[in-house]
């Protein structure tokens, strides 16, 4: 609120009220002979002040010299406290020391009061600004106690005499910045490493830190005349109150290894260091991370959550906390797990997700997309809205409360304070946010299916059948299976499997409330038997992994959408099957949020090797290829779905491609560096080239990659700069080869690409990187008509950029020599003919539709063939290395009519469409004829005599049946 919006009309017991408070702190001021100036508005701030907080008048009457003009001043500062948290002059004795610390907080705190009820601070630098308070009291504190146990004891050290300090974790609302006004401060002490004091009477470190946390909780929460300076938690420590009150770092992450639960890994998320060896602090909470964040999508963490929340759900009913703004439903709690779930599951995966603080993880998962933004707009709003309440009502008193008073006078102040000009208008909106939270948190919550949703008995008595060992395919047909057989067997040896038998009790139980879920899911799909057989694959390759059953079980979206996909498409299916990490592209197949440009795959690939603790190559190599799988398979996905059609497909794939190539050879570029040293010179002096359906972005979701090695001749005989130097001709040619490698290398998340090297100069009998003096001369000299053909769809799909330049100059200046161009067309033709005769797999009744008459090989010949013959006298047809866009750039320079042309593009399409849906159910790409087929491909059979190719033979009739 503005600071000169005037307050909302106030009742005469409330004016009564807040009249003889303002003349009780004047005539404090008086007293103190403290001159109060109004202007500005100070008298009705203070009286706004008064309103709102009975603590700001009690500390006001104590400490009038606040509303002295330097007081003043303080009151209304933007710094935090943390500005003049230096200035606390802590005296060696402990009374004195404790009543400056209380002093302290008071008066900071009148400074939060009176710039929140004022409008000088929104609620998040009010929680910000709290949460800066407590550090700065702890960063006191703490230095207080360890000069007094120093002179006691000497200082701490570890075997190898390095000085160890304490590491002060706090967690909940101040490990994320967002304190509230009167909370208690929830913290974990620890230090790094076992050892002794200096000092003449020493102690061993364990000791040490437990009189040095004792001294730090006495400064900071033992009630003196002055009161308290914080209530400080303990109980979140490793077993909690039975706890050693500091434990040394690897006591800690051994009790999370072995004893950490659930409701740990939740408070773990907020937690940062706020006081005392913070670098130390963050050490720890990186040894702590793979317990916080697991490797993999975790949805386990709905089991978690629930369990927390009937617990609260238990209190809430137990002390009639029904209206509590923060564990009622509809309240705080509520926003916090609908937001920290998200980041529980994904944050092994996504470090953008692994912020502390609600509103910036909300901010995080709504970016990555796994908040929609409609969720998140409510979420935050409540939140706010909430939190802002929740304030007042602790300033109000300096109390820890977050129940809504009973009295009318306390529900007013609390409105008017908040700017509503009633109890009733601010009750309203309350509960609206409470209600739309409780909605949210709900639709969160409600897909657990496994414990309130039961399968049909029917289904129950099938899957009850196969582990009894009774399961008929008769049986299972009978229920809607059509050839059963296989999936019958199946599913009866599941019970069986060694990986079933030896699931804990809780993943047993999660099983059975499964498998009937899936037999009706199967069931109710496109083709069940199908379904179900691969589904059966799918449970006993993940019976191990007890977060993927529970994505299933959790999830009945996500087993009917298995279900649909499993049944639609084998070759996705045996990808999930292989990489079950994928179900959560079958949960979340949309594209909208993939990046489909280079550089943005390419600025993902960075953020998701960033996220490895380790930087090594293996583990790289995982990491990408877990990258390619799930993009490679929602584009799947979404061609599959019709979201997406095949050249934009192949386009998208190619893209991929180009930037995973990228990515290795970087890769291959550091390692090969630690060993060798660089070469000198800037850009790195190689390139790769892209052929073929890469270099043409027409790649499939199971092709392989043509690819050409070239690097700068001038580095040949330069030696690298390492303390192992070999020259550029080796470096190159072991650059190479790792690349090579890297990107065939099968490693636990199967492998990147198949790669294949035969089209670079002299072929296979070549050497595996050529030189660009040697690449030119080849293409010059000695290259062939079909290798030119080749060189069309080349182009620089990673590496140095001025040098795919070059070689893109040398592309150019080949293709566009002047050439015969009967002689080009006849050539183009025989080689064609040759092709067809070698590899076509046509018959009467089915079509190649690569290499069939009139199919995507032939339309490519035309295209190449059209181009090796024109670009003498038409080079902007050069600029282009995809067939669809070459065939608008011919027909543009008038080699294509405009029915020619759409021809070429229908057929295409039509083809490539084909192809990939082949592909995705696992077939070869020949196709059952149609009468749209055949003429699709006649039609192109047509084009290509128009311009004069011969590309069916003698015996072409015979393949082609019309």
């Amino acid at each position: 609120m503005n600071a000169s919006t005037p307050a909302p009309r106030e009742s005469p017991e409330l004016r009564a009220l807040i009249d003889h408070r303002y003349a009780d702190v004047m005539a404090a001021c008086r007293a103190a002979r403290i001159p109060v100036h109004d202007d500005a508005g100070v008298a009705e701030r203070i009286r706004r002040t008064l309103v709102a907080s009975d603590f700001a008048f009690d500390v006001f009457r104590r400490q009038p010299e606040l509303l002295a003009p330097a007081g003043l001043e303080r009151l209304r500062a933007s710094a935090d406290a943390a500005t003049r948290g230096g200035l606390l002059d802590l005296p060696a004795d402990e009374d004195r020391c404790m009543s400056i610390l209380r002093r302290f907080r008071h008066a900071e705190a009148v400074r939060l009061v009176f710039r929140d009820v004022n409008g000088l601070d929104d609620i998040d630098e009010t929680l910000a600004s709290t949460s800066a308070l407590y550090e700065t009291l702890l960063t006191a504190a703490l230095r207080w106690s360890e000069n007094s146990l120093h002179a006691r004891f000497g200082v701490p050290r570890d075997s190898a005499g390095v000085e160890q300090r304490m590491v002060v974790v706090g967690f909940g609302k101040l490990g994320g910045n967002e304190l509230n006004f009167s909370s208690d401060i929830d913290l974990i002490l620890a230090y790094a490493s076992a050892g002794d004091t200096d000092g003449s009477r020493s102690l061993d470190n364990g000791e040490y830190f437990i009189r040095e946390a004792r001294q730090l909780v006495r400064l900071l929460a033992e009630p003196t005349v002055d009161g308290i300076c914080a209530r400080v938690d303990l109980r979140l420590r490793p077993f909690g109150n039975a706890g050693r009150l500091a434990l040394p770092f690897a006591a800690m992450e051994q009790y999370y290894q072995r004893e950490g639960r659930d409701w740990e890994r939740y408070a773990w998320i907020k937690a940062r260091p706020v006081a005392g060896d913070r670098t130390a602090g963050r050490e720890l909470q990186d040894m702590l991370r793979p317990f916080v964040y697991r490797r993999y999508l975790d949805y386990t963490a709905f089991a978690g959550l629930r369990e927390m929340k009937s617990l609260i759900d238990a209190e809430v009913a137990r002390k009639d906390l029904a209206g509590n703004l923060k564990l009622g439903p509809g309240g705080i709690r509520e926003i916090e797990f609908v937001v920290q779930l998200t980041q529980m599951i994904r944050g092994g995966r996504d470090p953008a997700l692994r912020v502390r603080g609600l509103l910036p993880a909300l901010r995080a998962c709504e970016a990555r997309g796994y908040i929609p933004a409609a969720r998140a707009k409510l979420l935050r709003s409540a939140y706010l809205f909430l939190r802002r309440v929740e304030n007042r009502l602790q300033m109000l008193r300096d109390a820890q409360t977050h129940d809504i008073p009973d009295d009318e006078l306390s529900r007013e102040r609390l409105a008017l304070g908040l700017d509503y000009p009633s109890w009733d208008a601010l009750a309203i909106e309350l509960a609206a946010h409470r209600t739309a939270v409780s909605a949210e948190f709900a639709a969160v919550l409600v897909p657990e299916a496994g414990q309130t949703a039961t399968a049909p008995v029917a289904d129950i008595e099938l899957w009850t059948a196969a582990r009894d060992g009774s399961l008929s395919a008769a049986t299972l047909e009978a229920s809607g299976f059509t050839g059963a057989v296989d999936a019958a067997e199946q599913l009866t040896k599941l019970p069986q499997a060694a990986a079933v038998r030896s699931m804990s009790a809780r993943s047993g139980e999660r099983l059975e409330r499964l498998m009937p879920q899936l037999i009706g899911a199967a069931r109710a799909s496109a083709s069940p038997s199908a379904s179900l057989l691969r589904m059966v694959r799918l449970v006993q390759a993940v019976a191990r992994r007890s977060s993927y059953l529970a994505l299933l079980d959790e999830q009945p979206n996500a087993r009917r959408r298995v279900a649909g996909v499993f049944s639609d498409s084998a070759f996705l299916a045996e990808r999930v099957i292989a990489q079950p990490l994928l179900l959560d592209d079958v949960l979340d197949p949309r594209i909208d949020q993939l990046p489909l440009k280079r550089a943005d795959i390419s600025a993902e690939i960075a953020r998701t090797l960033g996220t490895l603790d380790e930087r090594d190559a293996e583990r790289e190599l995982e990491r990408l290829n877990e990258f390619r799988s799930s993009i490679a398979f929602r584009l799947g996905l979404a061609f599959n779905d019709g979201r997406a059609d095949a050249p934009a497909t192949a386009r998208r794939l190619a893209g991929l491609a180009e930037a995973i190539v990228a990515a290795v050879l970087a890769l291959a570029t550091r390692e090969l560096t630690a060993q060798h040293g660089r070469l000198p010179g800037e850009g790195g002096g190689f390139t790769v080239l892209g052929y073929g359906s890469l270099g043409g972005e027409e790649l499939g979701f199971a092709s392989d990659l043509d690819l050409v090695f070239v690097y700068d001749g001038r580095l040949a005989n330069a030696m690298s700069d390492g303390a192992r130097p070999v020259d550029g001709t080796r470096w190159f040619q072991r650059l190479a080869q790792r690349v090579m490698h890297w990107l065939s290398a099968q490693t636990h998340a199967g492998k990147l690409y198949d790669v294949d090297t035969r089209l670079r100069p002299d072929g296979s009998k070549g050497l595996l990187v050529a030189s660009v003096d040697a690449f030119e001369a080849y293409q010059r000299d000695r290259a062939w008509t079909w290798e030119h053909q080749a060189l069309l769809r080349a182009r620089a799909v990673a590496g140095d950029v001025r040098l795919g330049g070059v070689l893109a100059d040398i592309r150019r200046d080949i293709l566009s020599t002047p050439r015969d161009s009967s002689r080009v067309i006849a050539e183009v033709s025989a080689m064609r003919r040759r092709w067809r005769a070698e590899r076509d797999r046509s018959d009467a009744m089915r079509l190649d539709l690569k290499q069939g008459v009139g199919a995507l090989i032939d339309i490519e010949f035309v295209l190449q063939g059209m181009v090796l013959a024109h670009a003498a006298e038409h080079p902007a047809i050069l600029d282009t290395t995809s067939s669809s866009t070459l065939i608008d750039a011919l027909r543009s320079v008038g080699l294509f009519t405009q029915p020619q042309a759409d021809t070429l593009h229908v057929a295409h399409a039509d083809l490539l469409q084909m192809g990939l849906a082949c592909t995705l159910d696992l077939r070869s790409r020949i196709a059952q004829r149609t009468p749209a087929l055949d003429a699709a491909c006649a039609g192109v059979s047509q084009v290509a005599r128009e311009l004069g190719f011969d590309l069916e033979g003698v015996d072409a009739t015979s393949s082609q049946a019309v």
